[in-house]
């Protein structure tokens, strides 16, 4: 009998979706910008949003701002994976941009919240799902002050917010800790987790 098909040489590549998802300030697009910065070969799918561009976001780049009009275009024509309102805002994943990585064999990263990443699982329950937890919630609750300035933000709103999404990490496959001056550490351990998934016997198949 010919074990040629068993061979190491012949196991299928096939691309992974990996979805990177934590509470609101944990850094989850810090950790997406320096795997940028490293020229990771990784395709970074970009959101659209409702809400406003802070200081220093780039259209297209960070998000992609649009106006609420085009979002529910987005949704009526079927162009969005998932989406949500979050604090008042709409955020979605496109489709297209992912299924032509995936379609080209590319591993793709997508970036949500907690919701959304829910909203993936069943979807697309073969994607790698990531959370990134930050080191401890008085770590996050001072990241959230650095961040925003808007009248509207509400602090407590969105501790208690990430209290309840750290309550479910039970959805993930693993969990990467976010120390705010150490984001090499977690770009690492992601890749690591890339590579240790690259390296199944039987993979992970992605049809979308």
């Amino acid at each position: 009998m010919s074990h040629e098909s068993q061979s190491p040489l012949n196991l299928p590549k096939r691309p992974l979706l990996i979805v990177l998802s934590g509470p609101s300030g944990v850094g989850k697009d810090a950790v997406l910008s320096r795997m940028r910065e490293l020229n990771y070969p990784l395709e970074c799918t970009t959101t659209v949003t409702t809400r406003l561009r802070r200081a220093g976001e780039r259209d297209h780049v960070d998000y992609h701002f649009i106006s609420t009009e085009k979002f529910q275009e987005m949704i009526k024509h079927d162009e969005l994976l998932e989406w949500a309102n979050v604090y008042g805002n709409w955020y979605g994943v496109p489709k297209r941009p992912i299924k032509q990585a995936l379609d080209s064999g590319q591993d793709t990263v997508v970036k949500v919240d907690i919701q959304g990443a829910a909203s993936i699982k069943k979807i697309l329950p073969q994607a790698v799902f990531i959370f990134l937890m930050p080191p401890s919630i008085e770590e996050l609750m001072l990241r959230l002050k650095q961040r925003h300035n808007e009248a509207s933000f509400d602090l407590a709103l969105r501790i208690q917010t990430a209290e309840e999404e750290i309550k479910q990490i039970s959805l993930f496959d693993y969990v990467v800790l976010s120390q705010q001056d150490e984001i090499y550490r977690a770009v690492s351990d992601i890749v690591a987790i890339i590579t240790a998934e690259k390296s199944r016997v039987t993979p992970r198949e992605i049809a979308l």
